[in-house]
């Protein structure tokens, strides 16, 4: 089903039939992505007295809850109530959900301490004059482990503080990545991408100045067979009234 898209006067087409979905899902029956330091998932029936929520248990329905953190187990979307006193929440200030994106593959810099990082003049190298809304970021090398990695201790590679503030500085409204967090697993709390990406860093900043339509998603997946370049995306969220919630993000190639 091929649909025509007028974005700010320009004319695309994209094939409905073909979402390219880039979001990784809770799964309790095997070994899921886990980071900050706490337990796995759960997926439980209800029990209530004589009366087990299984139709495998005699149930005529399943009526499962669902322990889990959106940080930490699924990817997710998140504003910038995750770093402010006051709990913003992304389902309030997300409202528009299409957006012009681009999907670009990144092998993080190591630096002398040790560190893997994605640098702003490696952004400026492939983002160069393009004009868009999202950007959906893939560390490379991509490997399927992605979506069953365990991330705590282990100081993934993350997004300088200069990184966040070109995207900031080209108006991108939307960043996607591939990792547990932006920034670095143990940085005294600074989380320096995040400020600046959000714009709350200067303290100074009144909040006439912060990017409360902006909005970091975390631990996406995109397959080797999605190429580098221009998309549609989709970035569906669950409807939690929380500094983030569960989301899944859905690429349309333009054609």
């Amino acid at each position: 089903m091929i649909a025509e898209i007028t974005h700010k006067s320009e004319k695309y087409k994209i094939d409905l039939a073909k979402p390219l979905d880039i979001s990784i899902a809770i799964d309790v029956s095997k070994e899921s992505v886990n980071a900050w330091y706490i337990d796995d998932p759960k997926i439980t029936p209800v029990v209530a007295e004589n009366w087990v929520g299984s139709v495998e248990k005699g149930a005529v329905v399943n009526f499962n809850t669902i322990n889990f953190n959106p940080h930490s187990h699924i990817t997710h979307t998140e504003c910038v109530g995750h770093i402010t006193k006051k709990v913003h929440s992304v389902n309030e200030h997300l409202n528009n959900f299409f957006f012009l994106a681009e999907v670009i593959s990144i092998y993080p810099k190591k630096l002398e301490n040790g560190d893997f990082v994605i640098t702003k003049e490696q952004l400026e190298k492939v983002l160069k004059d393009k004009k868009i809304e999202a950007i959906i970021i893939r560390t490379l090398p991509n490997i399927s482990d992605k979506k069953q990695r365990r991330y705590s201790n282990t100081n993934p590679p993350y997004l300088l503080e200069e990184g966040a503030i070109y995207l900031k500085e080209k108006n991108i409204k939307h960043l996607l990545i591939d990792l547990p967090s932006v920034d670095k697993e143990k940085d005294e709390g600074k989380l320096l991408a995040h400020n600046a990406f959000w714009n709350t860093g200067n303290k100074k900043n009144n909040e006439s100045e912060i990017r409360f339509e902006a909005t970091i998603t975390e631990f996406i997946y995109v397959d080797n067979s999605i190429e580098d370049g221009a998309y549609f995306l989709n970035l569906m969220i669950a409807p939690f009234e929380n500094d983030a919630t569960p989301s899944k993000p859905v690429l349309y190639k333009i054609k």
